[in-house]
């Protein structure tokens, strides 16, 4: 298969590749050229979740033309093999043929595809891209932690709570979990992107916390002593960092981007099933997410997965997420939460878009 679907490596500062030589004819708004036909991907292979999105540039940023998200599990057992699976893998290819299938059907004429910390730590996970490409003529880039979180900060800062002071940006992944500390009125390294001035990837996310620590004993004296012991896991492995973080002179201002602060939020107001346009940009007090936590935590796996917007593909991780939120709001006691249901794929598109500009 041909390299339509090609991605640059990280850190270069290279430009995802071309699908076509052919370009539509561009019109001029505000200055800027914008490519009004042209339609760009972004793919986000994560340690839990598979997430495609395109879209096409619009004024005021893009519009989604085509959507995908399924739940892999690219990283299950990896902490205990060091390795990527077979049915982890299959499952995988599955779901990244079905994007492929999408990005040449909606003539995607720039894309970029990355892969994250599963494909980081895995023995295999070169033997993995290379399979990927041959089978599904999708090109991953094994992103480094630092393009992760700065592709996360891109993608959804704009829903920052407008404030002073310096501001802390989360993503609790299935492998990691990046931390960004950003100012938002500062001058990023590239155009449109705010200020980082400290970041932090932690090697626990809901995948890899859950196979550490996580089981499903029938009392409830073993459930939160399981549950404790992951939030110190988080909390030791976040005290260098949390260190650093300045302390006085601002109401800290705090921004979660991930499967875990949506699906909190979604029960917290007791949605009957997941409606991202209640979720993404929503603001809540941090204290409602500690005790939604504190509630699952006291809950069994079957019935966590009775819970709408959680069931059974969420209810064995959902925990590990809930600890990771709540060492987080220990070292970042903000009063409220923004939620956003967008990041590392949103931060592909407005990068590729700004240079093709």
């Amino acid at each position: 298969m041909d390299d339509k679907f090609a991605s640059p490596r990280p850190d270069t500062g290279a430009r995802p590749r071309a699908a076509t030589d052919r370009q539509p004819k561009p019109h001029h708004r505000n200055g800027h050229v914008y490519h009004s036909r042209r339609s760009y991907g972004a793919l986000d292979l994560g340690t839990n979740n598979c997430r495609l999105l395109i879209a096409r540039p619009a004024e005021d940023g893009f519009t989604v033309i085509d959507a995908f998200s399924r739940i892999v599990r690219l990283g299950e057992g990896l902490s205990k093999t060091g390795r990527l699976s077979d049915a982890a893998i299959d499952r995988s290819i599955a779901a990244l043929s079905i994007c492929a299938d999408k990005l040449r059907r909606r003539h995607v004429s720039l894309a970029r595809s990355v892969a994250t910390e599963a494909c980081r730590r895995a023995a295999n996970g070169r033997y993995f891209v290379r399979r990927v490409r041959e089978e599904t003529g999708i090109a991953l880039d094994i992103i480094s932690p630092r393009e992760e979180a700065r592709l996360a900060v891109l993608g959804c800062h704009i829903l920052l709570e407008p404030g002073d002071g310096p501001a802390l940006i989360f993503d609790i992944g299935g492998g990691s979990t990046e931390l960004v500390l950003i100012e938002p009125n500062g001058l990023g390294e590239r155009e449109g992107e705010p200020q980082i001035l400290s970041w932090y990837s932690a090697p626990w996310g809901v995948v890899s916390l859950a196979e550490k620590e996580f089981n499903d004993l029938t009392t409830l004296e073993d459930r939160l002593d399981t549950y404790q012991r992951m939030r110190n896991r988080v909390a030791k492995s976040f005290a260098d960092f949390a260190s650093t973080l300045p302390t006085i002179g601002y109401q800290p201002r705090l921004l979660g981007t991930s499967g875990t602060v949506t699906t909190l939020a979604s029960v917290h107001l007791e949605l009957p099933s997941y409606d991202r346009s209640k979720i993404d940009g929503l603001v809540l007090p941090s204290e409602a997410l500690r005790a939604v936590s504190t509630d699952l935590a006291h809950r069994s796996v079957a019935e966590r997965a009775e819970i709408p917007c959680i069931g059974a593909e969420r209810a064995d991780l959902v925990v590990a997420g809930c600890a990771i939120l709540e060492a987080i709001l220990d070292i970042w006691p903000a009063e409220r939460i923004g939620i956003a249901d967008r990041g590392i794929r949103e931060g592909i598109l407005r990068s590729m878009m700004a240079n093709d500009r």
